[in-house]
């Protein structure tokens, strides 16, 4: 159950991560230059106060999304909670080893010609 929520989550930030980064535009265009018209006319601090809200949560979205890729490890289902086949292992516990054929080597033959 833990698991399925981390999956979602992961999957939940990675689009926001995704859509943020769509959003920016490393050439001054992009969302932040919509905001407070030509570069030099700044409304009170209207670009910049926007990049450093699309820097700021691009890092922590990004820091978010390695936590709980990392988090959601342990929350993976352990083998034990897992539905095993064990007729093949109690086959081969149940084995004698002296049922089992013993291969020889071939004799070496000296062939010199």
């Amino acid at each position: 159950m833990t698991y399925t929520l981390f999956l979602v989550l992961i999957m939940i930030v990675a689009v926001l991560l995704i859509l943020i980064i769509m959003v920016q535009n490393p050439k001054g265009g992009g969302l932040s230059s919509s905001f407070g018209g030509s570069g030099s006319q700044s409304v009170g601090g209207g670009v910049q106060s926007t990049t450093n809200f699309l820097d700021k949560s691009t890092w922590t979205l990004s820091i978010a999304l390695l936590a709980l890729i990392l988090l959601s490890n342990f929350a993976v289902p352990n083998k034990s909670s897992l539905p095993e086949d064990t007729t093949i292992q109690e086959t081969l516990d149940n084995r004698d080893v002296q049922d089992l054929p013993i291969q020889q080597a071939p004799a070496a033959t000296d062939s010199v010609n």
